[in-house]
């Protein structure tokens, strides 16, 4: 299925737009202890459900239906949204959340759509795993598997190809900035 100008688009735009976010939040940010503490409550959970997602997905070989795409068909999306939010609370700057909130209903929606019209193209199954789990937020119970699907576990080898570990080295690095910026901004007087 062929992709629209606009879905191409927000495809090439949104790695070099999260970039752009990032330095706009890394210069606008006034992180407490207290913020960045609290902020573990969402980023944390986020980096979780993305790794155990990667564990999870075969992507483009086959529509994942068990673990975290029992609960929601898009885990990392769900995931990613968390850690970001986290991260805005923690900025203590409530343009950041509204922009982030902005930015992920103009990216991510458009991509999640083409993501599935790609899924409906390929699998013959995926409107029937559409109608028992929802796109983003999760069920409270696992849907049950299709007849004949098992569950593979997690597996770690998925991970490391995914490279989700990535994730967290970036937030342990999004932390370790935000506090050297703040030792900097108390000790140097600037606000």
């Amino acid at each position: 299925m062929e992709m629209g100008k606009g879905e191409r688009l927000v495809r090439r735009i949104r790695v070099p737009l999260g970039f752009v976010f990032a330095a706009l939040f890394l210069w606008l940010a006034r992180p407490s202890f207290l913020s960045l503490a609290l902020s573990l409550l969402l980023v944390v959970p986020g980096l979780w459900l993305r790794g155990y997602a990667a564990g999870y997905v075969k992507k483009n070989a086959e529509l994942t239906q068990t673990g975290p795409y029992a609960y929601t068909r898009n885990p990392l999306y769900l995931g990613s949204v968390m850690a970001a939010f986290g991260f805005a609370f923690a900025s203590r700057r409530w343009e950041l959340v509204v922009l982030l909130a902005l930015l992920f209903v103009v990216i991510y929606g458009p991509v999640i759509l083409s993501e599935e019209r790609f899924l409906r193209g390929h699998f013959a199954d995926f409107d029937e795993y559409a109608s028992r789990v929802p796109r983003l937020l999760p069920r409270f119970t696992p849907a049950p598997a299709p007849a004949g699907q098992t569950s593979a576990g997690f597996d770690a080898e998925r991970y490391k190809k995914h490279r989700e570990y990535n994730s967290v080295m970036g937030a342990a690095g999004i932390y370790a900035t935000l506090l050297v910026l703040m030792w900097v901004r108390a000790h140097w007087g600037m606000q």
